[in-house]
C-alpha cells in the first residue's frame, strides 16, 4: 500500500506547542490555551519522527508534502526536506492566516487523488486538524479513497467525521517532542 501524506505545518506545529503549554501547566486546559493563545514556545516537533509515524516505510511513500509559512531562517526548511518531505512554502498574509496553504493542500490532494493514486492500494494522510479540509477528506471518502486524518486529540469533530480513520497523535506527543 501507498501513503500519500500531505502535512499542515503550522497547524500541527502551533497545536502541538499549545499541548506542550498545557502539559507545562502554563494554561489549564487546551481551551484556556486556545483563548488566550498561550504556546509553548520552546517545543520543537520531530520531523524525522513525524515522517516516520505519518508515512511509514519509504519504500511505501508515494509522496510526503509539507506546506506552510517559514519560520526564521531558511535551514528549517532544509531540514524538513532532508527529513523527506517535499516542502511548499508561502508566506503569511497580513492578518497572519494562512488560507493559501489550506487551499494548496485541498488543491493537491485532489489532484494527486484523481491522478496518481490507485483507490483499493494507497491511502491518504491528512495531518491538520482544520475544519476547512472537510469538503475535500468528505469528498475523497465518497469517492472510495482511504482518507486519515491524523492529528492532535482536539482536531475538528467535522473532520474526523468526514475521514475514513482518525489517529489520534496526543498519546504521542513526547514521542514527536524534539
Amino acid at each position: 500500500m501507498l501513503t500519500y501524506t500531505y502535512v499542515d505545518n503550522s497547524n500541527v506545529f502551533i497545536e502541538g506547542q499549545r499541548i506542550s503549554a498545557v502539559k507545562l501547566g502554563l494554561a489549564r486546559n487546551l481551551w484556556e490555551a486556545t483563548q488566550n493563545r498561550i504556546v509553548d514556545h520552546q517545543w520543537q516537533l520531530d520531523y524525522g519522527k513525524l515522517h516516520q509515524f505519518v508515512c511509514g516505510d519509504r519504500s511505501e511513500i508515494g509522496g510526503a508534502k509539507l506546506w506552510g509559512s517559514p519560520p526564521p531562517g531558511d535551514s528549517f526548511w532544509r531540514m524538513v526536506e532532508a527529513k523527506g518531505f517535499k516542502v511548499t512554502k508561502y508566506e503569511k498574509s497580513v492578518s497572519g492566516t494562512e488560507k493559501k496553504v489550506d487551499v494548496a493542500i485541498a488543491h493537491q490532494m485532489t489532484k494527486d487523488a484523481y491522478t496518481l493514486i490507485n483507490r483499493k492500494d494507497s491511502e491518504i494522510t491528512l495531518v491538520s486538524g482544520d475544519k476547512d479540509f472537510v469538503p475535500v477528506v468528505e469528498d475523497l471518502t465518497k469517492e472510495g479513497f482511504h482518507v486519515v486524518v491524523a492529528f492532535w486529540g482536539h482536531a475538528a469533530r467535522e473532520l474526523r467525521d468526514a475521514a475514513s480513520s482518525f489517529f489520534d497523535l496526543d498519546p504521542w506527543h513526547s514521542h514527536l517532542t524534539r
